[in-house]
């Protein structure tokens, strides 16, 4: 079986290049950028029809299975290529699976808008363009989500245990950290949550994630 993922480094794709490359897995790689129309050709809305990145194709021996949506490209690399045996990024437990889920799909409806506001308005965009206010609004809606993920690092930490979901680095972290590194650019927002600091820190400076950027 090998895997083909559509998408940038520098977008959502970067979620399931991630998983795989945290599993050590063999992927063609298509670098289907989203500006200049690669998405909207007929072959790729074959694939995807909503003409968005990443999109996932897993060559299986029954056949090609296709995912789109980022989060449920990297949780499928993880559920159905990872050992499932706690010993990498896949769920080892139905306890594992579900933080994998809950924190996934959290992470989409409680981070994901005001940390892109976050990124675009404080450093993506060029410097004429960028609205402070609209960051600044971005960051104080965060500190809601941000205390709900500081307390789970408190109870983890209590446990013995230094990631979301388990002591190892999961999909879970995986996930969640692919959207808050969005939120680095606030550094002052950050510093108010110190494990969570710290947390994000160590997830994005994984070999993997290195490795993977200074590619792109």
């Amino acid at each position: 079986m090998s895997l083909t993922i559509h998408g940038i480094v520098a977008s959502r794709a970067v979620r399931p290049l991630w998983a795989a490359a945290e599993l050590g897995l063999p992927v063609e790689h298509l670098p289907a950028p989203y500006k200049d129309g690669a998405t909207r050709t007929p072959e790729f809305l074959a694939l995807n029809p909503n003409g968005h990145i990443p999109v996932l194709v897993d060559h299986r021996p029954d056949g090609d299975v296709v995912v789109w949506e980022s989060m449920a490209c990297a949780l499928y690399v993880a559920r159905h290529h990872g050992r499932g045996d706690g010993s990498d990024i896949a769920p080892a437990t139905a306890a594992e699976d579900a933080d994998a889920l809950r924190w996934s799909f959290w992470t989409v409806t409680e981070l994901e808008k005001d940390a892109l506001t976050v990124l675009m308005h404080r450093m993506a965009m060029p410097a004429d363009q960028r609205k402070t206010d609209l960051a600044e609004a971005a960051e104080k809606r965060l500190h809601v989500p941000l205390q709900v993920l500081e307390q789970q690092l408190q109870r983890q930490q209590a446990r013995g245990q230094a990631h979301l979901a388990a002591e190892r680095f999961t999909v879970a972290d995986l996930c969640v950290a692919s959207v808050l590194t969005w939120a680095r650019p606030a550094p002052h927002l950050l510093s108010a949550y110190p494990l969570t600091d710290v947390w994000l820190h160590r997830c994005v400076n994984r070999p993997a994630l290195v490795q993977l950027r200074a590619q792109a």
